[in-house]
C-alpha cells in the first residue's frame, strides 16, 4: 500500500500542475538536488580476482569519512545507524565470493559497525537463501566476527506484511512459499515480507556486486533487497515487464526501503554477462567501491558501466529494463538519470 499512496501522491501533482514538465517532475522527486555517489578506487584492490583485505578495509573507511563527512570510520557509522539497531548487511551471495558481494568488503563494513559500538549481535549477514551464504563463505565469516549468518527464506514469512500487486498474478508457489500448499481464490497472489525483515533487522545496509541480470539488467540494490525480502517470486522473475512494476515497489514497502540507510556497489570486479552463474571470463577488474544513499543511481551506473565492458571487446549487447529504473525514481525511491548523478572520485 505504501507504494500505491506514493503513486497517488505523484498522479495527484501532475493532475493539479498539468505544466509540469517531465524533467521538472524528476527533479521535485529528488528533492531538488541531485543523487550522490562516491566512488573509491584503488589498483591494488585486487590481486589475481582476489581482494587485499588491507586495502578493501581502507576503501571503505576512507569512502564512509569522506561519504558522511565525519571525522572517524566510528562516527561515520554512528551518523546512518544507532547501536540500539539491528543492522542487516544484505549480499548477493548467489555468483559466490568471487563475483558475487566479496566477504572482505563486508568483513570492513561490520568491523566499522563494531568499532561504533553495536554489539556482534546486533550485526546480520544476510541473503535470500542460507546455502548460498554457506557457499559464498558468509557463515564462516560471521563465526570468526561473532556476528550472525541468515537466509530470509529459512526466517519465514511475516503474514501481516506482504506485497499484493495493482493487478493480482497468481504465483506459482514453491515450497517454503508462505502460502505453499493452501487453497482459495487468493491464494498465491501476494508475496510475503520474510520475518527476518520485518520483525529483526532495524536498518539495512545494501553491499550489490556489480554483476548483470538479465531482466533487471544488475543485480544490484533494487532487484537483490526486493527479491531476497519476499517470497512468491517466480512470477516476476523472468517477465522483464513484471519485473520493473514489482520490484520498486516491494523495495518501496515500509519494512525495506525505508529502513536502508547505506548502499555499497562491490566493484572490486565488474562481470557483464553470465549473472549468477559467476563467469571470470566475462569480467572486468575495476578495483573501486562506490557509495550512495541512493539505490536507483548506484544501479543505473552499474547499468551503464556493465555496457561499456560489453562494449570494450564488442560483446553481444543486452536490454537492460529501463522502465524498472524509471518506475522507482516515480516511487520516488532515487534518481534514474546520469546527468543528476552527482559523482566524486576518491584514490
Amino acid at each position: 500500500m505504501h507504494a500505491l499512496y506514493r503513486l497517488m501522491a505523484i498522479g495527484a501533482l501532475w493532475f493539479a500542475c498539468p505544466q509540469v514538465r517531465a524533467d521538472d517532475l524528476s527533479l521535485r522527486q529528488s528533492g531538488g538536488a541531485r543523487a550522490r555517489v562516491l566512488i573509491v578506487e584503488n589498483p591494488n584492490a585486487t590481486y589475481q580476482y582476489q581482494p587485499n583485505t588491507a586495502v578493501v578495509q581502507d576503501m571503505v573507511s576512507r569512502g564512509l569519512t569522506n561519504f558522511t563527512g565525519k571525522p572517524t570510520v566510528a562516527e561515520a557509522w554512528r551518523s546512518l545507524v544507532s547501536t540500539q539497531d539491528v543492522v542487516g548487511i544484505k549480499v548477493f551471495s548467489a555468483a559466490g565470493p568471487i563475483n558475487g558481494t566479496r566477504p572482505a568488503v563486508v568483513a570492513a563494513v561490520i568491523h566499522g559497525l563494531l568499532a561504533a559500538g553495536l554489539p556482534p549481535n546486533h550485526v546480520i549477514i544476510w541473503d535470500r537463501e542460507a546455502d548460498d551464504l554457506r557457499a559464498a563463505g558468509f557463515f564462516k565469516l560471521a563465526a570468526r566476527l561473532g556476528v550472525t549468518a541468515a537466509g530470509s527464506a529459512q526466517a519465514g514469512y511475516d503474514p501481516t506484511n506482504f506485497y499484493l500487486p495493482d493487478t493480482p498474478i497468481i504465483g506459482q508457489l514453491v515450497w517454503g512459499d508462505f502460502e505453499f500448499g493452501k487453497k482459495g481464490a487468493d491464494v498465491g497472489k501476494k508475496s510475503f515480507v520474510s520475518k527476518l525483515v520485518s520483525r529483526q533487522i532495524t536498518k539495512i545496509i545494501s553491499i550489490a556486486p556489480l554483476l548483470n541480470q538479465d531482466a533487471a539488467g544488475t543485480c544490484g540494490h533494487l532487484y537483490g533487497l526486493a527479491m531476497g525480502s519476499v517470497d512468491n517470486i517466480l512470477r516476476f522473475q523472468d517477465d522483464p515487464g513484471r519485473l520493473a512494476v514489482a520490484v520498486p515497489e516491494i523495495y518501496a514497502l515500509p519494512a525495506l526501503g525505508d529502513r536502508v540507510a547505506l548502499n555499497i556497489t562491490d566493484a572490486l570486479i565488474g562481470q557483464y554477462a553470465g549473472g549468477a552463474k559467476g563467469l571470470l571470463q566475462y569480467s572486468t577488474v575495476l578495483n573501486q567501491l562506490w557509495f550512495s544513499r541512493d539505490p536507483v543511481a548506484l544501479d543505473t551506473l552499474a547499468i551503464r558501466e556493465l555496457d561499456r565492458e560489453r562494449l570494450r571487446i564488442q560483446a553481444p549487447g543486452f536490454k537492460p529494463n529501463p522502465e524498472l529504473y524509471a518506475n522507482a525514481a516515480l516511487l520516488q525511491l532515487g534518481v534514474d538519470e546520469p546527468d543528476k548523478i552527482q559523482v566524486d572520485h576518491l584514490r
